[in-house]
């Protein structure tokens, strides 16, 4: 569903995705965890041309990802994409944001937008909130409009970016939840995130980046009880004491 080959991406002198090669099977979740700075972000924002890549090749689906103009456009309307920063549209509803691409992208009618809009809200499990503007929720119904936003496409993948990362504890779980209900029904996710114990309990894979590189890549159960590398070691070291 997704393929990188020899991509490189440079931000000015420092090289931040190195010869990075990878392959995401359709229905598959894959996580990518490793230290900051470490070129995870990038790497997730490559997939949709919001980073641009120096070389290499991106395709999702078998296609090539084309550099801009309507095909972009086309390609990203089947990658979902979910922030750490919610980036709902704060002056329309809930529902609204959620059916405003449907509408405008897919050409969907605007009853139709909305049936879906509902049924997804009811999905994340804020369909009582749909009237409502997004200051009025909380971070993590945000989050959830976000991922009840961005399924409204329909999408072939959906990346998601720390999408936990700016919520308090107690709404990570809720968050976090949905993802993992997404996983099961076989959506083809990359995920980067701290959180350890969704990627040991709903990854099939976990990809470990330092570097700009991709280190090991391995079965969750694999990283977590035998990394191959001292990087990883030292990473699941620091992390896992506390």
């Amino acid at each position: 569903m997704i393929r990188m080959a020899e991509v490189e991406k440079y931000f000015g002198p420092l090289h931040v995705l190195k010869n990075i090669n990878l392959e995401v099977e359709r229905g598959q979740v894959v996580v990518v965890i490793g230290p900051s700075g470490s070129g995870k972000s990038t790497l997730c924002r490559a997939i949709n041309r919001l980073e641009p890549i120096n070389s290499g090749v991106i395709e999702v689906d078998g296609k090539p990802l084309p550099a801009e103009g309507k095909e972009l456009a086309r390609l990203r309307a089947d990658v979902g994409m979910v922030f750490q920063s919610f980036n709902l549209f704060a002056h329309k509803t809930v529902v609204d944001n959620v059916l405003l691409a449907p509408v405008k992208v897919r050409k969907e009618s605007q009853a139709e937008a909305r049936k879906t809009a509902m049924e997804l809200l009811e999905r994340v499990g804020i369909a009582n909130q749909a009237q409502k503007y997004p200051a009025q929720l909380s971070g993590g119904q945000q989050q959830r409009a976000a991922i009840a936003r961005a399924l409204a496409m329909r999408p072939k993948v959906m990346l998601f970016d720390e999408p936990t990362s700016a919520l308090d504890p107690e709404m990570i779980k809720e968050v976090l939840d949905v993802m993992v209900s997404l996983a099961k029904d076989g959506m083809t996710m990359l995920v980067v995130t701290h959180e350890m114990g969704f990627a040991r309990n709903a990854a099939h894979r976990v990809i470990f980046m330092a570097d700009g590189e991709i280190v090991e890549d391995s079965t969750p159960n694999e990283f977590f009880t035998a990394p191959k590398s001292n990087r990883a070691k030292d990473f699941l070291g620091k992390i896992l004491t506390h």
